[in-house]
């Protein structure tokens, strides 16, 4: 079954989603007439795996492969939905798209082996993990600056229930303006699967109902400009679609400002060490940002 909340006159609905409508028991709302879509979990906490797929981690050129996977927190106000703008902090050129799968908790999940892990999954839906890598030099691996910020995680439209998913068997793709740009596939590139993460992460913390864990992205994350669009499909579960848009606040005067590093360009364009380093050395004499 295909979970959606919608807004409608007002009123949230908890509905399904059907070939050209959506239904909350007698009502039957056709998808042009859809004022708002929101999330489909409403997580108490959200938690990214870092590099899960091959292709990634191939991409910034590693010596050797990880061997156990990390984590980081996005608060829940970082979530968005389907259709939602992306907004572009103002003073920051480096924000990235990063197409994913969700994985939202189904029941309280503690000390649970990899084998039983699956079982603890109310469904799946797909997310975008934003982030804005100017922060890059500040977060020390948090991730709050450069992933944290309002609007930086959007899901959805659909939930799609754990039974009707073989999380094994998923094709995910990311597309700006129409053109393809990340290709991944949970049975060949994925590094740990989506139990051993819930598995390993349920060692440490306790996993609640409507919790989500973003299980990681495939090679070719690159910044994106205001005005454009992007969209990540899995085949199976749904389609989500969101426009970046420019900040309309000027930079704090205060805190940390956005900065250009050699891990800026390292991260946001999968530029080798060395190369980023010259690359933030020229860009700082040209006063120019990234490279075109």
């Amino acid at each position: 079954m295909r979970h959606v909340r919608v807004l409608h006159e007002g009123r949230v609905l908890d509905a399904t989603l059907e070939e050209e409508s959506v239904r909350a028991g007698d009502l039957e709302l056709p998808l042009d007439r859809v004022q708002r879509w929101l999330p489909p979990a409403s997580p108490g906490k959200i938690i990214a795996t870092h590099l899960t797929y091959r292709s990634r981690a191939q991409e910034y050129r590693m010596a050797q492969l990880p061997a156990v996977p990390s984590y980081f927190l996005k608060p829940p106000t970082s979530l968005s939905a389907h259709l939602e703008p992306v907004v572009r902090p103002g003073g920051c050129r480096f924000l990235n798209y990063e197409g994913e799968i969700a994985v939202v908790i189904g029941r309280r999940c503690r000390e649970v082996g990899i084998a039983e892990a699956l079982d603890y999954v109310s469904g799946y839906t797909v997310a975008n993990d934003w982030g804005v890598h100017d922060f890059r030099h500040a977060d020390r691996g948090s991730m709050l600056r450069v992933k944290g910020q309002d609007g930086f995680c959007p899901l959805g439209p659909v939930l799609v229930d754990a039974g009707d998913v073989d999380p094994e068997d998923l094709t995910l793709r990311t597309f700006v303006d129409g053109e393809e740009v990340q290709r991944g596939h949970t049975g060949s590139d994925l590094m740990f699967s989506f139990a051993y993460q819930i598995a390993d992460l349920a060692r440490l913390i306790t996993l609640e109902p409507g919790d989500v864990l973003l299980t990681g992205t495939p090679a070719n994350s690159r910044p994106v400009e205001p005005g454009t669009t992007v969209a990540v499909e899995v085949e199976g579960i749904g389609r989500l679609e969101n426009r970046v848009v420019d900040s309309t606040h000027a930079p704090a005067d205060f805190g940390v400002q956005p900065e250009v590093t050699g891990q800026t360009f390292h991260v946001a364009l999968a530029m080798p060490e060395e190369e980023a380093e010259r690359a933030r050395s020229n860009s700082a004499t040209s006063g120019q940002g990234a490279p075109r």
